[in-house]
């Protein structure tokens, strides 16, 4: 069993910069991919960014492209999201996300708690 528990979350203005944090306990870290994925009120959750097992396997959605950067530290169990020029679109709660293969070939996921992000000036 693996915890998640992001961080980092908060009001900004417009233009302004947050960092996110999402730290894992319970497991070995380097074995999992990670996501952050972000949902706003009344709309589906979507994909944000990912990082694969390498620290330059990384994809980001069209939405955030250019602004948010992702990364990750498995000396330190953590996965980060640096969100740059946010916009009031940006506002939801970010939600981290890891995932796994296990020897046997099944799937372990795990979910976060979600952090709220607000861009308003």
């Amino acid at each position: 069993q693996v915890q998640l528990v992001e961080s980092g979350g908060g009001l900004v203005q417009p233009g302004g910069s947050l960092r996110l944090s999402c730290v894992a306990s319970g497991s070995t870290f380097s074995s999992y991919v990670a996501t952050w994925y972000r949902q706003a009120p009344g709309k589906e959750r979507e994909l944000v960014a990912h990082i694969g097992h390498a620290e330059d396997a990384t994809s980001y959605s069209g939405s955030v492209q250019g602004r948010f950067t992702i990364s990750r530290d498995n000396g330190k169990s953590a996965v980060y999201l640096q969100m740059n020029s946010l916009k009031p679109e940006d506002t939801a709660v970010y939600f981290c996300h890891a995932a796994t293969v296990t020897d046997g070939g099944d799937t372990r996921a795990y979910w976060g708690q979600g952090t709220q992000v607000t861009v308003s000036s």
